[in-house]
């Protein structure tokens, strides 16, 4: 008999008001138990420094060891001040944003959080420029400007999403006197004004956090300490729930273990609807068969969604047929409207009107691990079965993945995607915008154009038609293909509470909710 407590949290996509919520210093644990929580996940960590990641891992640890400027309640799509006292757009042009520094901030290492720091964090991080940093991000930010408590963003447009930049891992603020102004900080040491500190960390084994008795900001309850346990397989995951080797798991447990979880008496999994996305990405730069617009959109006439939900992921995902995904203003259809079924003859039609000779061959960069690798298989089987196309796949551990795509290994490449921010715009300016993450060499200015009209609405819904406008051109253009939308799952043991509220499916990762019960 199956005997499971599943508990199901539905996020809310519409803008919400979140009321006002002051910062108290965080009170003292009245668990019993003092011993770490053992959290087990498949991200790994590129970088401490936040200058040089834009990946869910890395975030992960920023969220709990640094502070922002602003940050987001569970469930709530507008941020709330955190090491801000108050934050707020000078005037009507949406060019203008200023926050008021807390005064009572101090970084871990006992030194007073000044303006002075906020600015020198994003100034640096946009200086460093690395590869796979999140300064795309911020295609707006001319300049930052500190004075007092005051910190004063001067944008290049109107942003009316710049507050929910601000709120991600890419507003975390960094000591100017710990953080190289020209390069990343190296060595495993983090000096931040987060919830946690980082009192020991083992490159892609483990990192311990302890609660951090300084952190003033919004989170008003201590967590307990955690000792999260990095696995470089989701086998290996799910290997480890199973010996009793981690309390809690998140991201990512393999489809085979979900879809057959006969889970024992006091064991917890919460389901939460997720915005996270994978995406097929073309190298679209010169010299790669992917430049030619025709080769992109003959693989779109004929991958297959369905097939690749039911068979790598086992039904765990379902499939996405636009940029954004459902739940978020603006999702469409039209990768759908463009092909509602795979079809060989559109895709021959395609190349033949092209002049393009076949077999086209390609290499296809995965993530090394045994789900990736399966939809590997089933898209390389489909495209090789028309006769049109030569696969070749390539596998790489995560580090290794990142750096290749960053600089063009690959003709065609698979990228799981969390939004930074619960907003539209976290799916297209850092996804198809010029100068994007996925660093595929894509530009438009079409869509560009679209993007920033999108982002002069206060008024979210206002951009909707804009948002379609960009997933149609982005449906003809192929610079990706959605594959899949996927639900979050966490596990967690009958001995911790809280583990309902580690993640809301946008990618945060309330590690201070959990504690002993």
């Amino acid at each position: 008999m199956r005997s499971t407590v599943r508990l199901r949290i539905l996020i809310t996509c519409g803008v919400l008001v979140a009321a006002g919520v002051g910062g108290w210093q965080l009170l003292p644990s009245d668990d019993v138990r003092t011993d770490p929580i053992s959290v087990g996940t498949t991200d790994e960590v590129t970088s401490l420094d936040p200058a040089g990641a834009y990946d869910a891992g890395s975030w992960a640890m920023y969220s709990n060891v640094f502070q922002s400027l602003l940050t987001f309640k569970p469930g709530f799509t507008t941020p709330v001040p955190d090491a801000a006292e108050s934050c707020k757009f000078v005037g009507t042009r949406l060019t203008t944003y200023q926050c008021t520094l807390r005064d009572d901030l101090t970084f871990a290492n006992g030194r007073k959080v000044t303006a002075e720091d906020v600015k020198y964090s994003f100034e640096r991080m946009l200086r460093i420029k690395t590869d796979v940093g999140p300064q795309p991000l911020f295609p707006t930010l001319k300049n930052v400007v500190a004075e007092g408590r005051t910190v004063t963003f001067n944008l290049s447009g109107r942003d009316a999403t710049f507050p929910l930049k601000v709120a991600t891992g890419a507003g975390s603020i960094v000591d100017k006197d710990q953080y190289p102004a020209d390069g990343l900080r190296t060595g495993l040491a983090v000096d931040g004004s987060g919830p946690y500190v980082l009192k020991e960390y083992k490159p892609g084994e483990s990192a311990l956090l302890e609660p951090n008795p300084k952190y003033r900001g919004a989170i008003t309850k201590a967590g307990a300490p955690v000792l999260v346990k990095y696995f470089g397989k989701s086998e290996d995951l799910a290997t480890a729930w199973k010996s009793k080797q981690v309390e809690v798991t998140h991201r990512q447990l393999p489809p085979n273990f979900l879809s057959t979880l006969e889970t024992e008496d006091g064991t917890r999994l919460t389901e939460a609807e997720s915005a996270e996305i994978r995406n097929l990405n073309f190298n679209v730069r010169p010299g790669s068969p992917m430049a030619d617009k025709s080769v992109r959109q003959a693989v779109a006439a004929v991958i297959d969604r369905p097939e690749i939900t039911t068979g790598a992921y086992k039904g765990t995902v379902e499939p996405l047929y636009s940029l954004i995904p459902q739940g978020f203003v603006g999702h469409s259809t039209a990768f759908y409207d463009v092909n509602p079924a795979p079809s060989v003859k559109k895709a021959r039609k395609l190349l033949k009107d092209a002049g393009v000779q076949t077999p086209v061959t390609f290499t296809f960069g995965f993530r090394q691990d045994a789900t990736y690798a399966a939809e590997a298989a089933e898209i390389k089987q489909q495209l090789e079965e028309t006769g049109l196309f030569k696969v070749k796949v390539v596998e790489a551990d995560w580090q290794s993945f990142q750096k290749a795509y960053a600089r063009g290994s690959y003709d065609a490449y698979t990228v799981g995607w969390l939004p930074d921010f619960p907003d539209s715009d976290s799916f297209t300016a850092p996804l198809v915008g010029t100068a994007n993450t996925l660093h595929n060499g894509f530009s438009s200015k079409r869509i560009d154009s679209l993007i920033a009209s999108t982002q002069q609405y206060s008024d979210r819904s206002r951009a909707t038609g804009d948002f379609r406008a960009i997933q149609s051109e982005v449906a003809d253009d192929i610079p990706l293909i959605p594959l899949w939308q996927k639900k979050d799952y966490v596990l967690s043991t009958e001995a911790v509470g809280g583990s309902q509220y580690l993640t809301d499916g946008t990618g945060i990762w309330r590690l201070w909710e959990l504690g002993w019960i």
